[in-house]
């Protein structure tokens, strides 16, 4: 409606601003139609704009480095290449949630605030000293170094190929496990078959005083517990009557000494498979979580209780015995 003569509305009878013109290119002149009874707007110029606001708040709340777990438009890394922000896409959840423990942000899943509207809060964000893009073997990794709360932490192996890089992993898992049991435990005990031998030591010593023949199962315990040490002799390729006889003795010098002198150091001793030796492995740095070490003993001694328990068998012959017996 206009304002006409006399201050009085008039209102056109065919007004043009009723028709809404779309122009959109890639087509022909031709194949221009109307929309009708109906109305169509220019969303994606709108889907555009909300993006660029979007992007807008994470820049201006300080981001420099943005992860997430799907693609990302060409719009939107044209933003963020023109704010020097780096940005990397279809990242693994579980990563980002490390990531995010260990630089003490959080994962944003959406921008949306209580009231409706799209914010970004600063606090979201996590804090490193850098953030690095080196390329390792056929592709390239994200290094973060200097996160803020120190929480986690990334080992790179290396590998000729997917057989070794495997049993490096294993190998390494394994280590893990064992410092982890031990800050777990808070007690640790000499490795290299030092805490069996001097346990087979002290079992002796106690089978002597046993006037029954209880002593024949304290001995042969005692005799089982150098499996161990002569294992890993036999796997290093060395002499391992040799070795195990040395290692009993140091043990036994060292539980009748006075824990003075070379006696005290001969409680800790075990096998060097380098050398071939006897050494103090406290001293060396060769020790095992003293739990693993009790677990393995209890669950060995229950093991063999529950064999010693049986006291029938039944032993089934093959298809063909059987067969010949039923002729018979």
């Amino acid at each position: 409606p206009l304002v006409g003569k006399g201050g009085k509305r008039t209102r056109y009878k065919y007004p043009l601003s009723a028709i809404h013109v779309l122009k959109a290119h890639g087509r022909l002149s031709l194949e221009s139609n109307l929309v009708d009874g109906g109305f169509a707007q220019n969303i994606k110029r709108r889907e555009m704009n909300i993006t660029k606001e979007r992007v807008r708040r994470i820049i201006d709340a300080g981001a420099r480095v943005v992860l997430t777990t799907k693609g990302v438009d060409v719009l939107c890394m044209k933003y963020f290449v023109e704010a020097g922000i780096v940005c990397a896409r279809r990242c693994d959840r579980e990563d980002l949630k490390r990531l995010a423990k260990a630089t003490g942000g959080k994962v944003v899943t959406t921008m949306a605030d209580m009231e409706g509207n799209e914010a970004f809060d600063p606090d979201c964000l996590g804090k490193c000293d850098a953030v690095r893009e080196v390329r390792v073997g056929d592709g390239e990794m994200l290094y973060v170094h200097g996160c803020k709360e120190h929480g986690a932490s990334t080992i790179v192996l290396r590998g000729a190929n997917e057989y070794m890089l495997d049993e490096m992993d294993r190998a390494l898992h394994d280590a893990l496990c064992v410092v982890k049991r031990m800050l777990e435990s808070g007690t640790l005990v000499p490795g290299g078959g030092a805490a069996e031998a001097a346990l087979s030591v002290r079992l002796d010593e106690v089978a002597d005083g046993v006037g029954s023949r209880e002593q024949m199962v304290i001995r042969e315990y005692a005799d089982a517990l150098l499996v161990i040490p002569k294992t890993l002799a036999v796997n290093a390729a060395k002499d391992a009557s040799e070795l195990v006889a040395k290692l009993r003795a140091a043990h036994a010098r060292g539980q009748r000494g006075d824990g003075e002198g070379e006696d005290a150091s001969s409680k800790y001793a075990g096998l060097d498979l380098m050398d071939g030796t006897i050494r103090d492995n406290l001293a060396a740095g060769v020790v095992e979580p003293a739990i693993s070490k009790i677990k393995s003993l209890r669950f060995a001694t229950e093991a063999a209780i529950t064999i010693l328990r049986i006291d029938d068998r039944i032993i089934l012959n093959d298809s063909k015995g059987l067969a010949g017996a039923a002729r018979q």
